[in-house]
């Protein structure tokens, strides 16, 4: 028998169908198509749910981790305004929510070597600085989210705001002093 009779068609073969070990007609070992784009699909809904999660859990100071340098300027209450190297390093740790840091500024007439240790709750920040060439320290406070900090210095007869803005490799940091011979300080920092 050659096939099949007059007006009879012979069944098509699907992609799905493959050669069985007799030659006949057998469904495929691997799923359909649908099924598989569902699965990946799903599989990539999963991945991205889990990698913005992990995303969220991390602290708002996982992105600092590491050494910056760079430049700016310094503003002084005399008027005079001078440009500003600086070098910083931050040790994040506690999955993000907690930091050391250390900042050394330098400009033709003025220097500064500040110190920290910051952690963070819930979006808030407290923790305490010192500013080894003046020997003054305080307690800092703010909100951090996002890549963005911002948060209030004080102590004995010193405060200042502090704004930082983190994106990838680059940072800026803009702090604005009130009773002391600095009115501002502009830098940007590049991870080393």
């Amino acid at each position: 028998m050659r096939g099949p009779g007059p007006g009879v068609r012979e069944p098509r073969r699907s992609r799905r169908f493959g050669r069985g070990r007799q030659g006949k007609n057998m469904p495929s070992r691997s799923m359909p198509f649908h099924a598989r784009a569902w699965s990946g699909a799903a599989l990539a809904l999963a991945f991205s749910l889990l990698s913005a999660e992990a995303h969220a859990q991390a602290g708002p100071f996982a992105s600092l981790s590491g050494t910056w340098s760079g430049g700016g300027t310094i503003s002084l209450s005399s008027g005079a305004n001078e440009r500003i190297r600086c070098r910083a390093a931050y040790d994040v740790g506690s999955g993000g929510r907690a930091v050391q840091l250390s900042i050394r500024c330098a400009s033709d007439s003025y220097n500064f070597d500040l110190a920290g240790s910051v952690v963070s709750q819930g979006g808030a920040i407290t923790g305490t600085w010192s500013e080894s060439s003046r020997g003054v320290n305080g307690t800092v406070s703010g909100r951090a989210g996002g890549n963005q900090i911002q948060a209030y210095a004080q102590g004995s007869g010193f405060s200042a705001g502090l704004s930082l803005a983190t994106h990838g490799n680059r940072q800026s940091v803009v702090i604005r002093p009130t009773g002391a011979d600095v009115t501002s300080v502009s830098i940007v920092l590049a991870r080393r």
